[in-house]
């Protein structure tokens, strides 16, 4: 009887990782790159994080980009954070990053840069949400 109990534990946990690896590969084939992007801040970070987005262009490699954080940041200064962050990794000649509304950054291809997806891979500064829409 504990053979059969072993057995059907691993196939559960066989199958639930089927069905994660599967959904995985069906966001990854609904993404819609696009050539513009906002990233919407709001509320104000209650402890010291990180955001951490990834810039994936069509055809390439993702970059991380990581934000530090400080207790006590507003929306709109993590938006300024963001901004910079962006501006020092990519430089000026890949993508226009802009404030737009002091919450918001605007993150838009130039020249021939192709269009991107872009994604949270993670936010550990708790009380400050951050959204991304497509433009």
């Amino acid at each position: 009887m504990g053979t059969d109990t072993g057995f059907m534990r691993s196939a559960a946990w066989r199958i639930l990782a089927l069905s994660i690896l599967a959904l995985a590969f069906s966001f990854g084939a609904l993404a819609k790159p696009s050539n513009k992007w906002r990233v919407e801040m709001d509320g104000r970070a209650k402890v010291d994080g990180e955001i951490e987005l990834s810039v994936v262009p069509e055809g390439g490699a993702p970059s991380s980009v990581v934000v530090t954080i400080p207790r006590g940041t507003s929306e709109n200064s993590a938006a300024r954070l963001v901004r910079d962050t962006l501006r020092n990794t990519f430089g000026k000649d890949v993508y226009h990053v802009e404030v737009d509304d002091g919450e918001d950054v605007l993150v838009k291809v130039r020249g021939s840069t192709p269009d991107f997806d872009l994604i949270v891979v993670r936010n550990t500064a708790d009380g400050l949400k951050v959204r991304l829409q497509r433009e």
